[in-house]
């Protein structure tokens, strides 16, 4: 019996071809792994400068959202307050109105109370000194406090008033009043010890800021406030949407329904696509052009504004508009044809209720992007100093960028919070109107 040898075969050797294959996908999965990681690292880089950016100005805001009073003992007898007798007696009793009392030395009776808080204070410039610590509208807001109850006349009331915003910027953060050299402040080392005896009798108080919602711009920061360029903002919205909204529904409906197809369309859809990238600004130079010095409206207006922001706003509607009537499935349409319905009826009572909310999302999309627009709105001469809050939308106005661009200029170190409040405040109100959009997605979206 004849034994057979038995080996091990060897492996068999891949031919080159394969090889080859082997290492291109080797390589094409290294590449798709590092796209991956560059695509990972970059989303981290932008959510962390987004980070440092949010906490940035939040930081620097929040303080602006509190304001420091001081607790005074004010005199409001009649020969401090500068008011005839004969007048004040009237006023109390009815005979004359509380505005009669608008003109009384209402900062006279807070620096007597100052100096009764300080005796020891004299001389013209320490005195000056002294005054300073008290913000120059707490003389406005005593003389409401007067108007408001005249029976306070011939009393000495404790109040509550608001601070200078150099003692005031000290107060909210906590500085120790105590060690001056260690403050980084313009007031001088007198100024700023009445400040740490006033602290150390806890004659300070920290309180929320309503002036700041309630007042619109001053020059002097602790006053300064945001109501009138609220105001102003809501008034331009007002005019964008009732200008833009309709004419750019009414002009998607007719190019994407009943539009023929030909060059003269496709010249306007062309121009619309356009005009969604001009910049900002050549819509300013429009304004003024035409709708200042042509038509002669009134500059610094709401109503100049919305028309300027509603031409810059129009072909992102409509092309949103557009996609959203495109999207509306052919089958409706043929089966309202089916029906008997016409045109008109298929568009309006069948295919724009259900491309509405698509419509109306693109349209708070173009005016959350109209309310951070600043540009245009300088051009029209919306960057005044507004103080008075606007009764209508051919007054004068501003708008919270603009208040913001205006407060970034300010040389002011309180005005710095006041600019990153500000930011914060139009920030919430993009937030508020991108949410709205998405809810309205949401909840009338239809899937087919």
């Amino acid at each position: 019996m004849s034994v057979e040898s038995s080996h091990t075969a060897a492996p068999a050797q891949p031919s080159p071809a394969t090889a080859h294959v082997k290492a291109g996908l080797a390589r094409r999965y290294a590449a798709e792994k590092r796209f991956r990681l560059y695509g990972i690292i970059a989303i981290g880089a932008s959510l962390a400068f987004l980070a440092m950016l949010l906490i940035s100005i939040v930081s620097k805001g929040l303080p602006a959202f509190s304001q420091t009073f001081i607790q005074l003992d004010v005199p409001l007898d009649i020969d401090t307050l500068d008011i005839d007798a004969e007048t004040a007696e009237a006023v109390q009793e009815g005979s004359l109105p509380a505005s009669e009392l608008r003109r009384a030395n209402y900062n006279g009776a807070i620096r007597e109370a100052l100096r009764e808080r300080f005796p020891d204070v004299s001389g013209r410039s320490d005195r000056r000194a002294l005054y300073k610590l008290v913000s120059t509208g707490a003389q406005y807001d005593l003389a409401r406090i007067v108007m408001d109850d005249p029976s306070l006349l011939g009393q000495r009331q404790t109040l509550w008033l608001p601070t200078d915003d150099e003692i005031g910027a000290l107060v909210k953060r906590g500085a120790d009043l105590t060690q001056a050299d260690t403050l980084s402040t313009r007031l001088d080392d007198k100024s700023i010890a009445w400040a740490a005896d006033l602290d150390a009798n806890n004659e300070f108080d920290v309180r929320f800021n309503t002036t700041f919602f309630k007042n619109g711009d001053s020059r002097e920061p602790e006053l300064a406030g945001i109501r009138a360029a609220l105001v102003g903002s809501a008034y331009t919205l007002l005019i964008t949407f009732l200008l833009s909204f309709p004419v750019a529904v009414a002009s998607a409906i007719y190019l994407e329904e009943f539009a023929p197809q030909n060059r003269w369309t496709d010249l306007v859809e062309v121009n619309i696509n356009n005009l969604a990238a001009v910049p900002s600004i050549v819509f300013g130079l429009l304004g003024l052009a035409v709708f200042i010095n042509f038509f002669h409206l009134p500059r610094s207006a709401p109503v100049v504004g919305g028309i300027v922001l509603s031409l810059m706003t129009l072909p992102t509607i409509i092309i949103s508009s557009r996609a959203a009537l495109k999207s509306v499935p052919p089958s409706i349409r043929e089966a309202a044809r089916g029906l008997g319905a016409s045109e008109l009826q298929v568009v309006f009572h069948h295919v724009l209720p259900l491309a509405m909310p698509g419509i109306l999302t693109g349209t708070i999309i173009g005016l959350a992007q109209a309310l951070g627009e600043t540009a245009p709105l300088l051009m029209i001469g919306m960057v005044a100093f507004i103080v008075d809050i606007p009764q209508g939308i051919t007054d004068s106005a501003t708008v919270l960028p603009v208040q913001v661009y205006l407060w970034a200029d300010s040389p002011e170190r309180a005005f710095t919070e006041k600019t990153s409040a500000a930011i914060m405040v139009l920030l919430a109100f993009l937030i508020v109107m991108n949410a709205v959009a998405v809810m309205l997605r949401k909840r009338f979206e239809r899937r087919w």
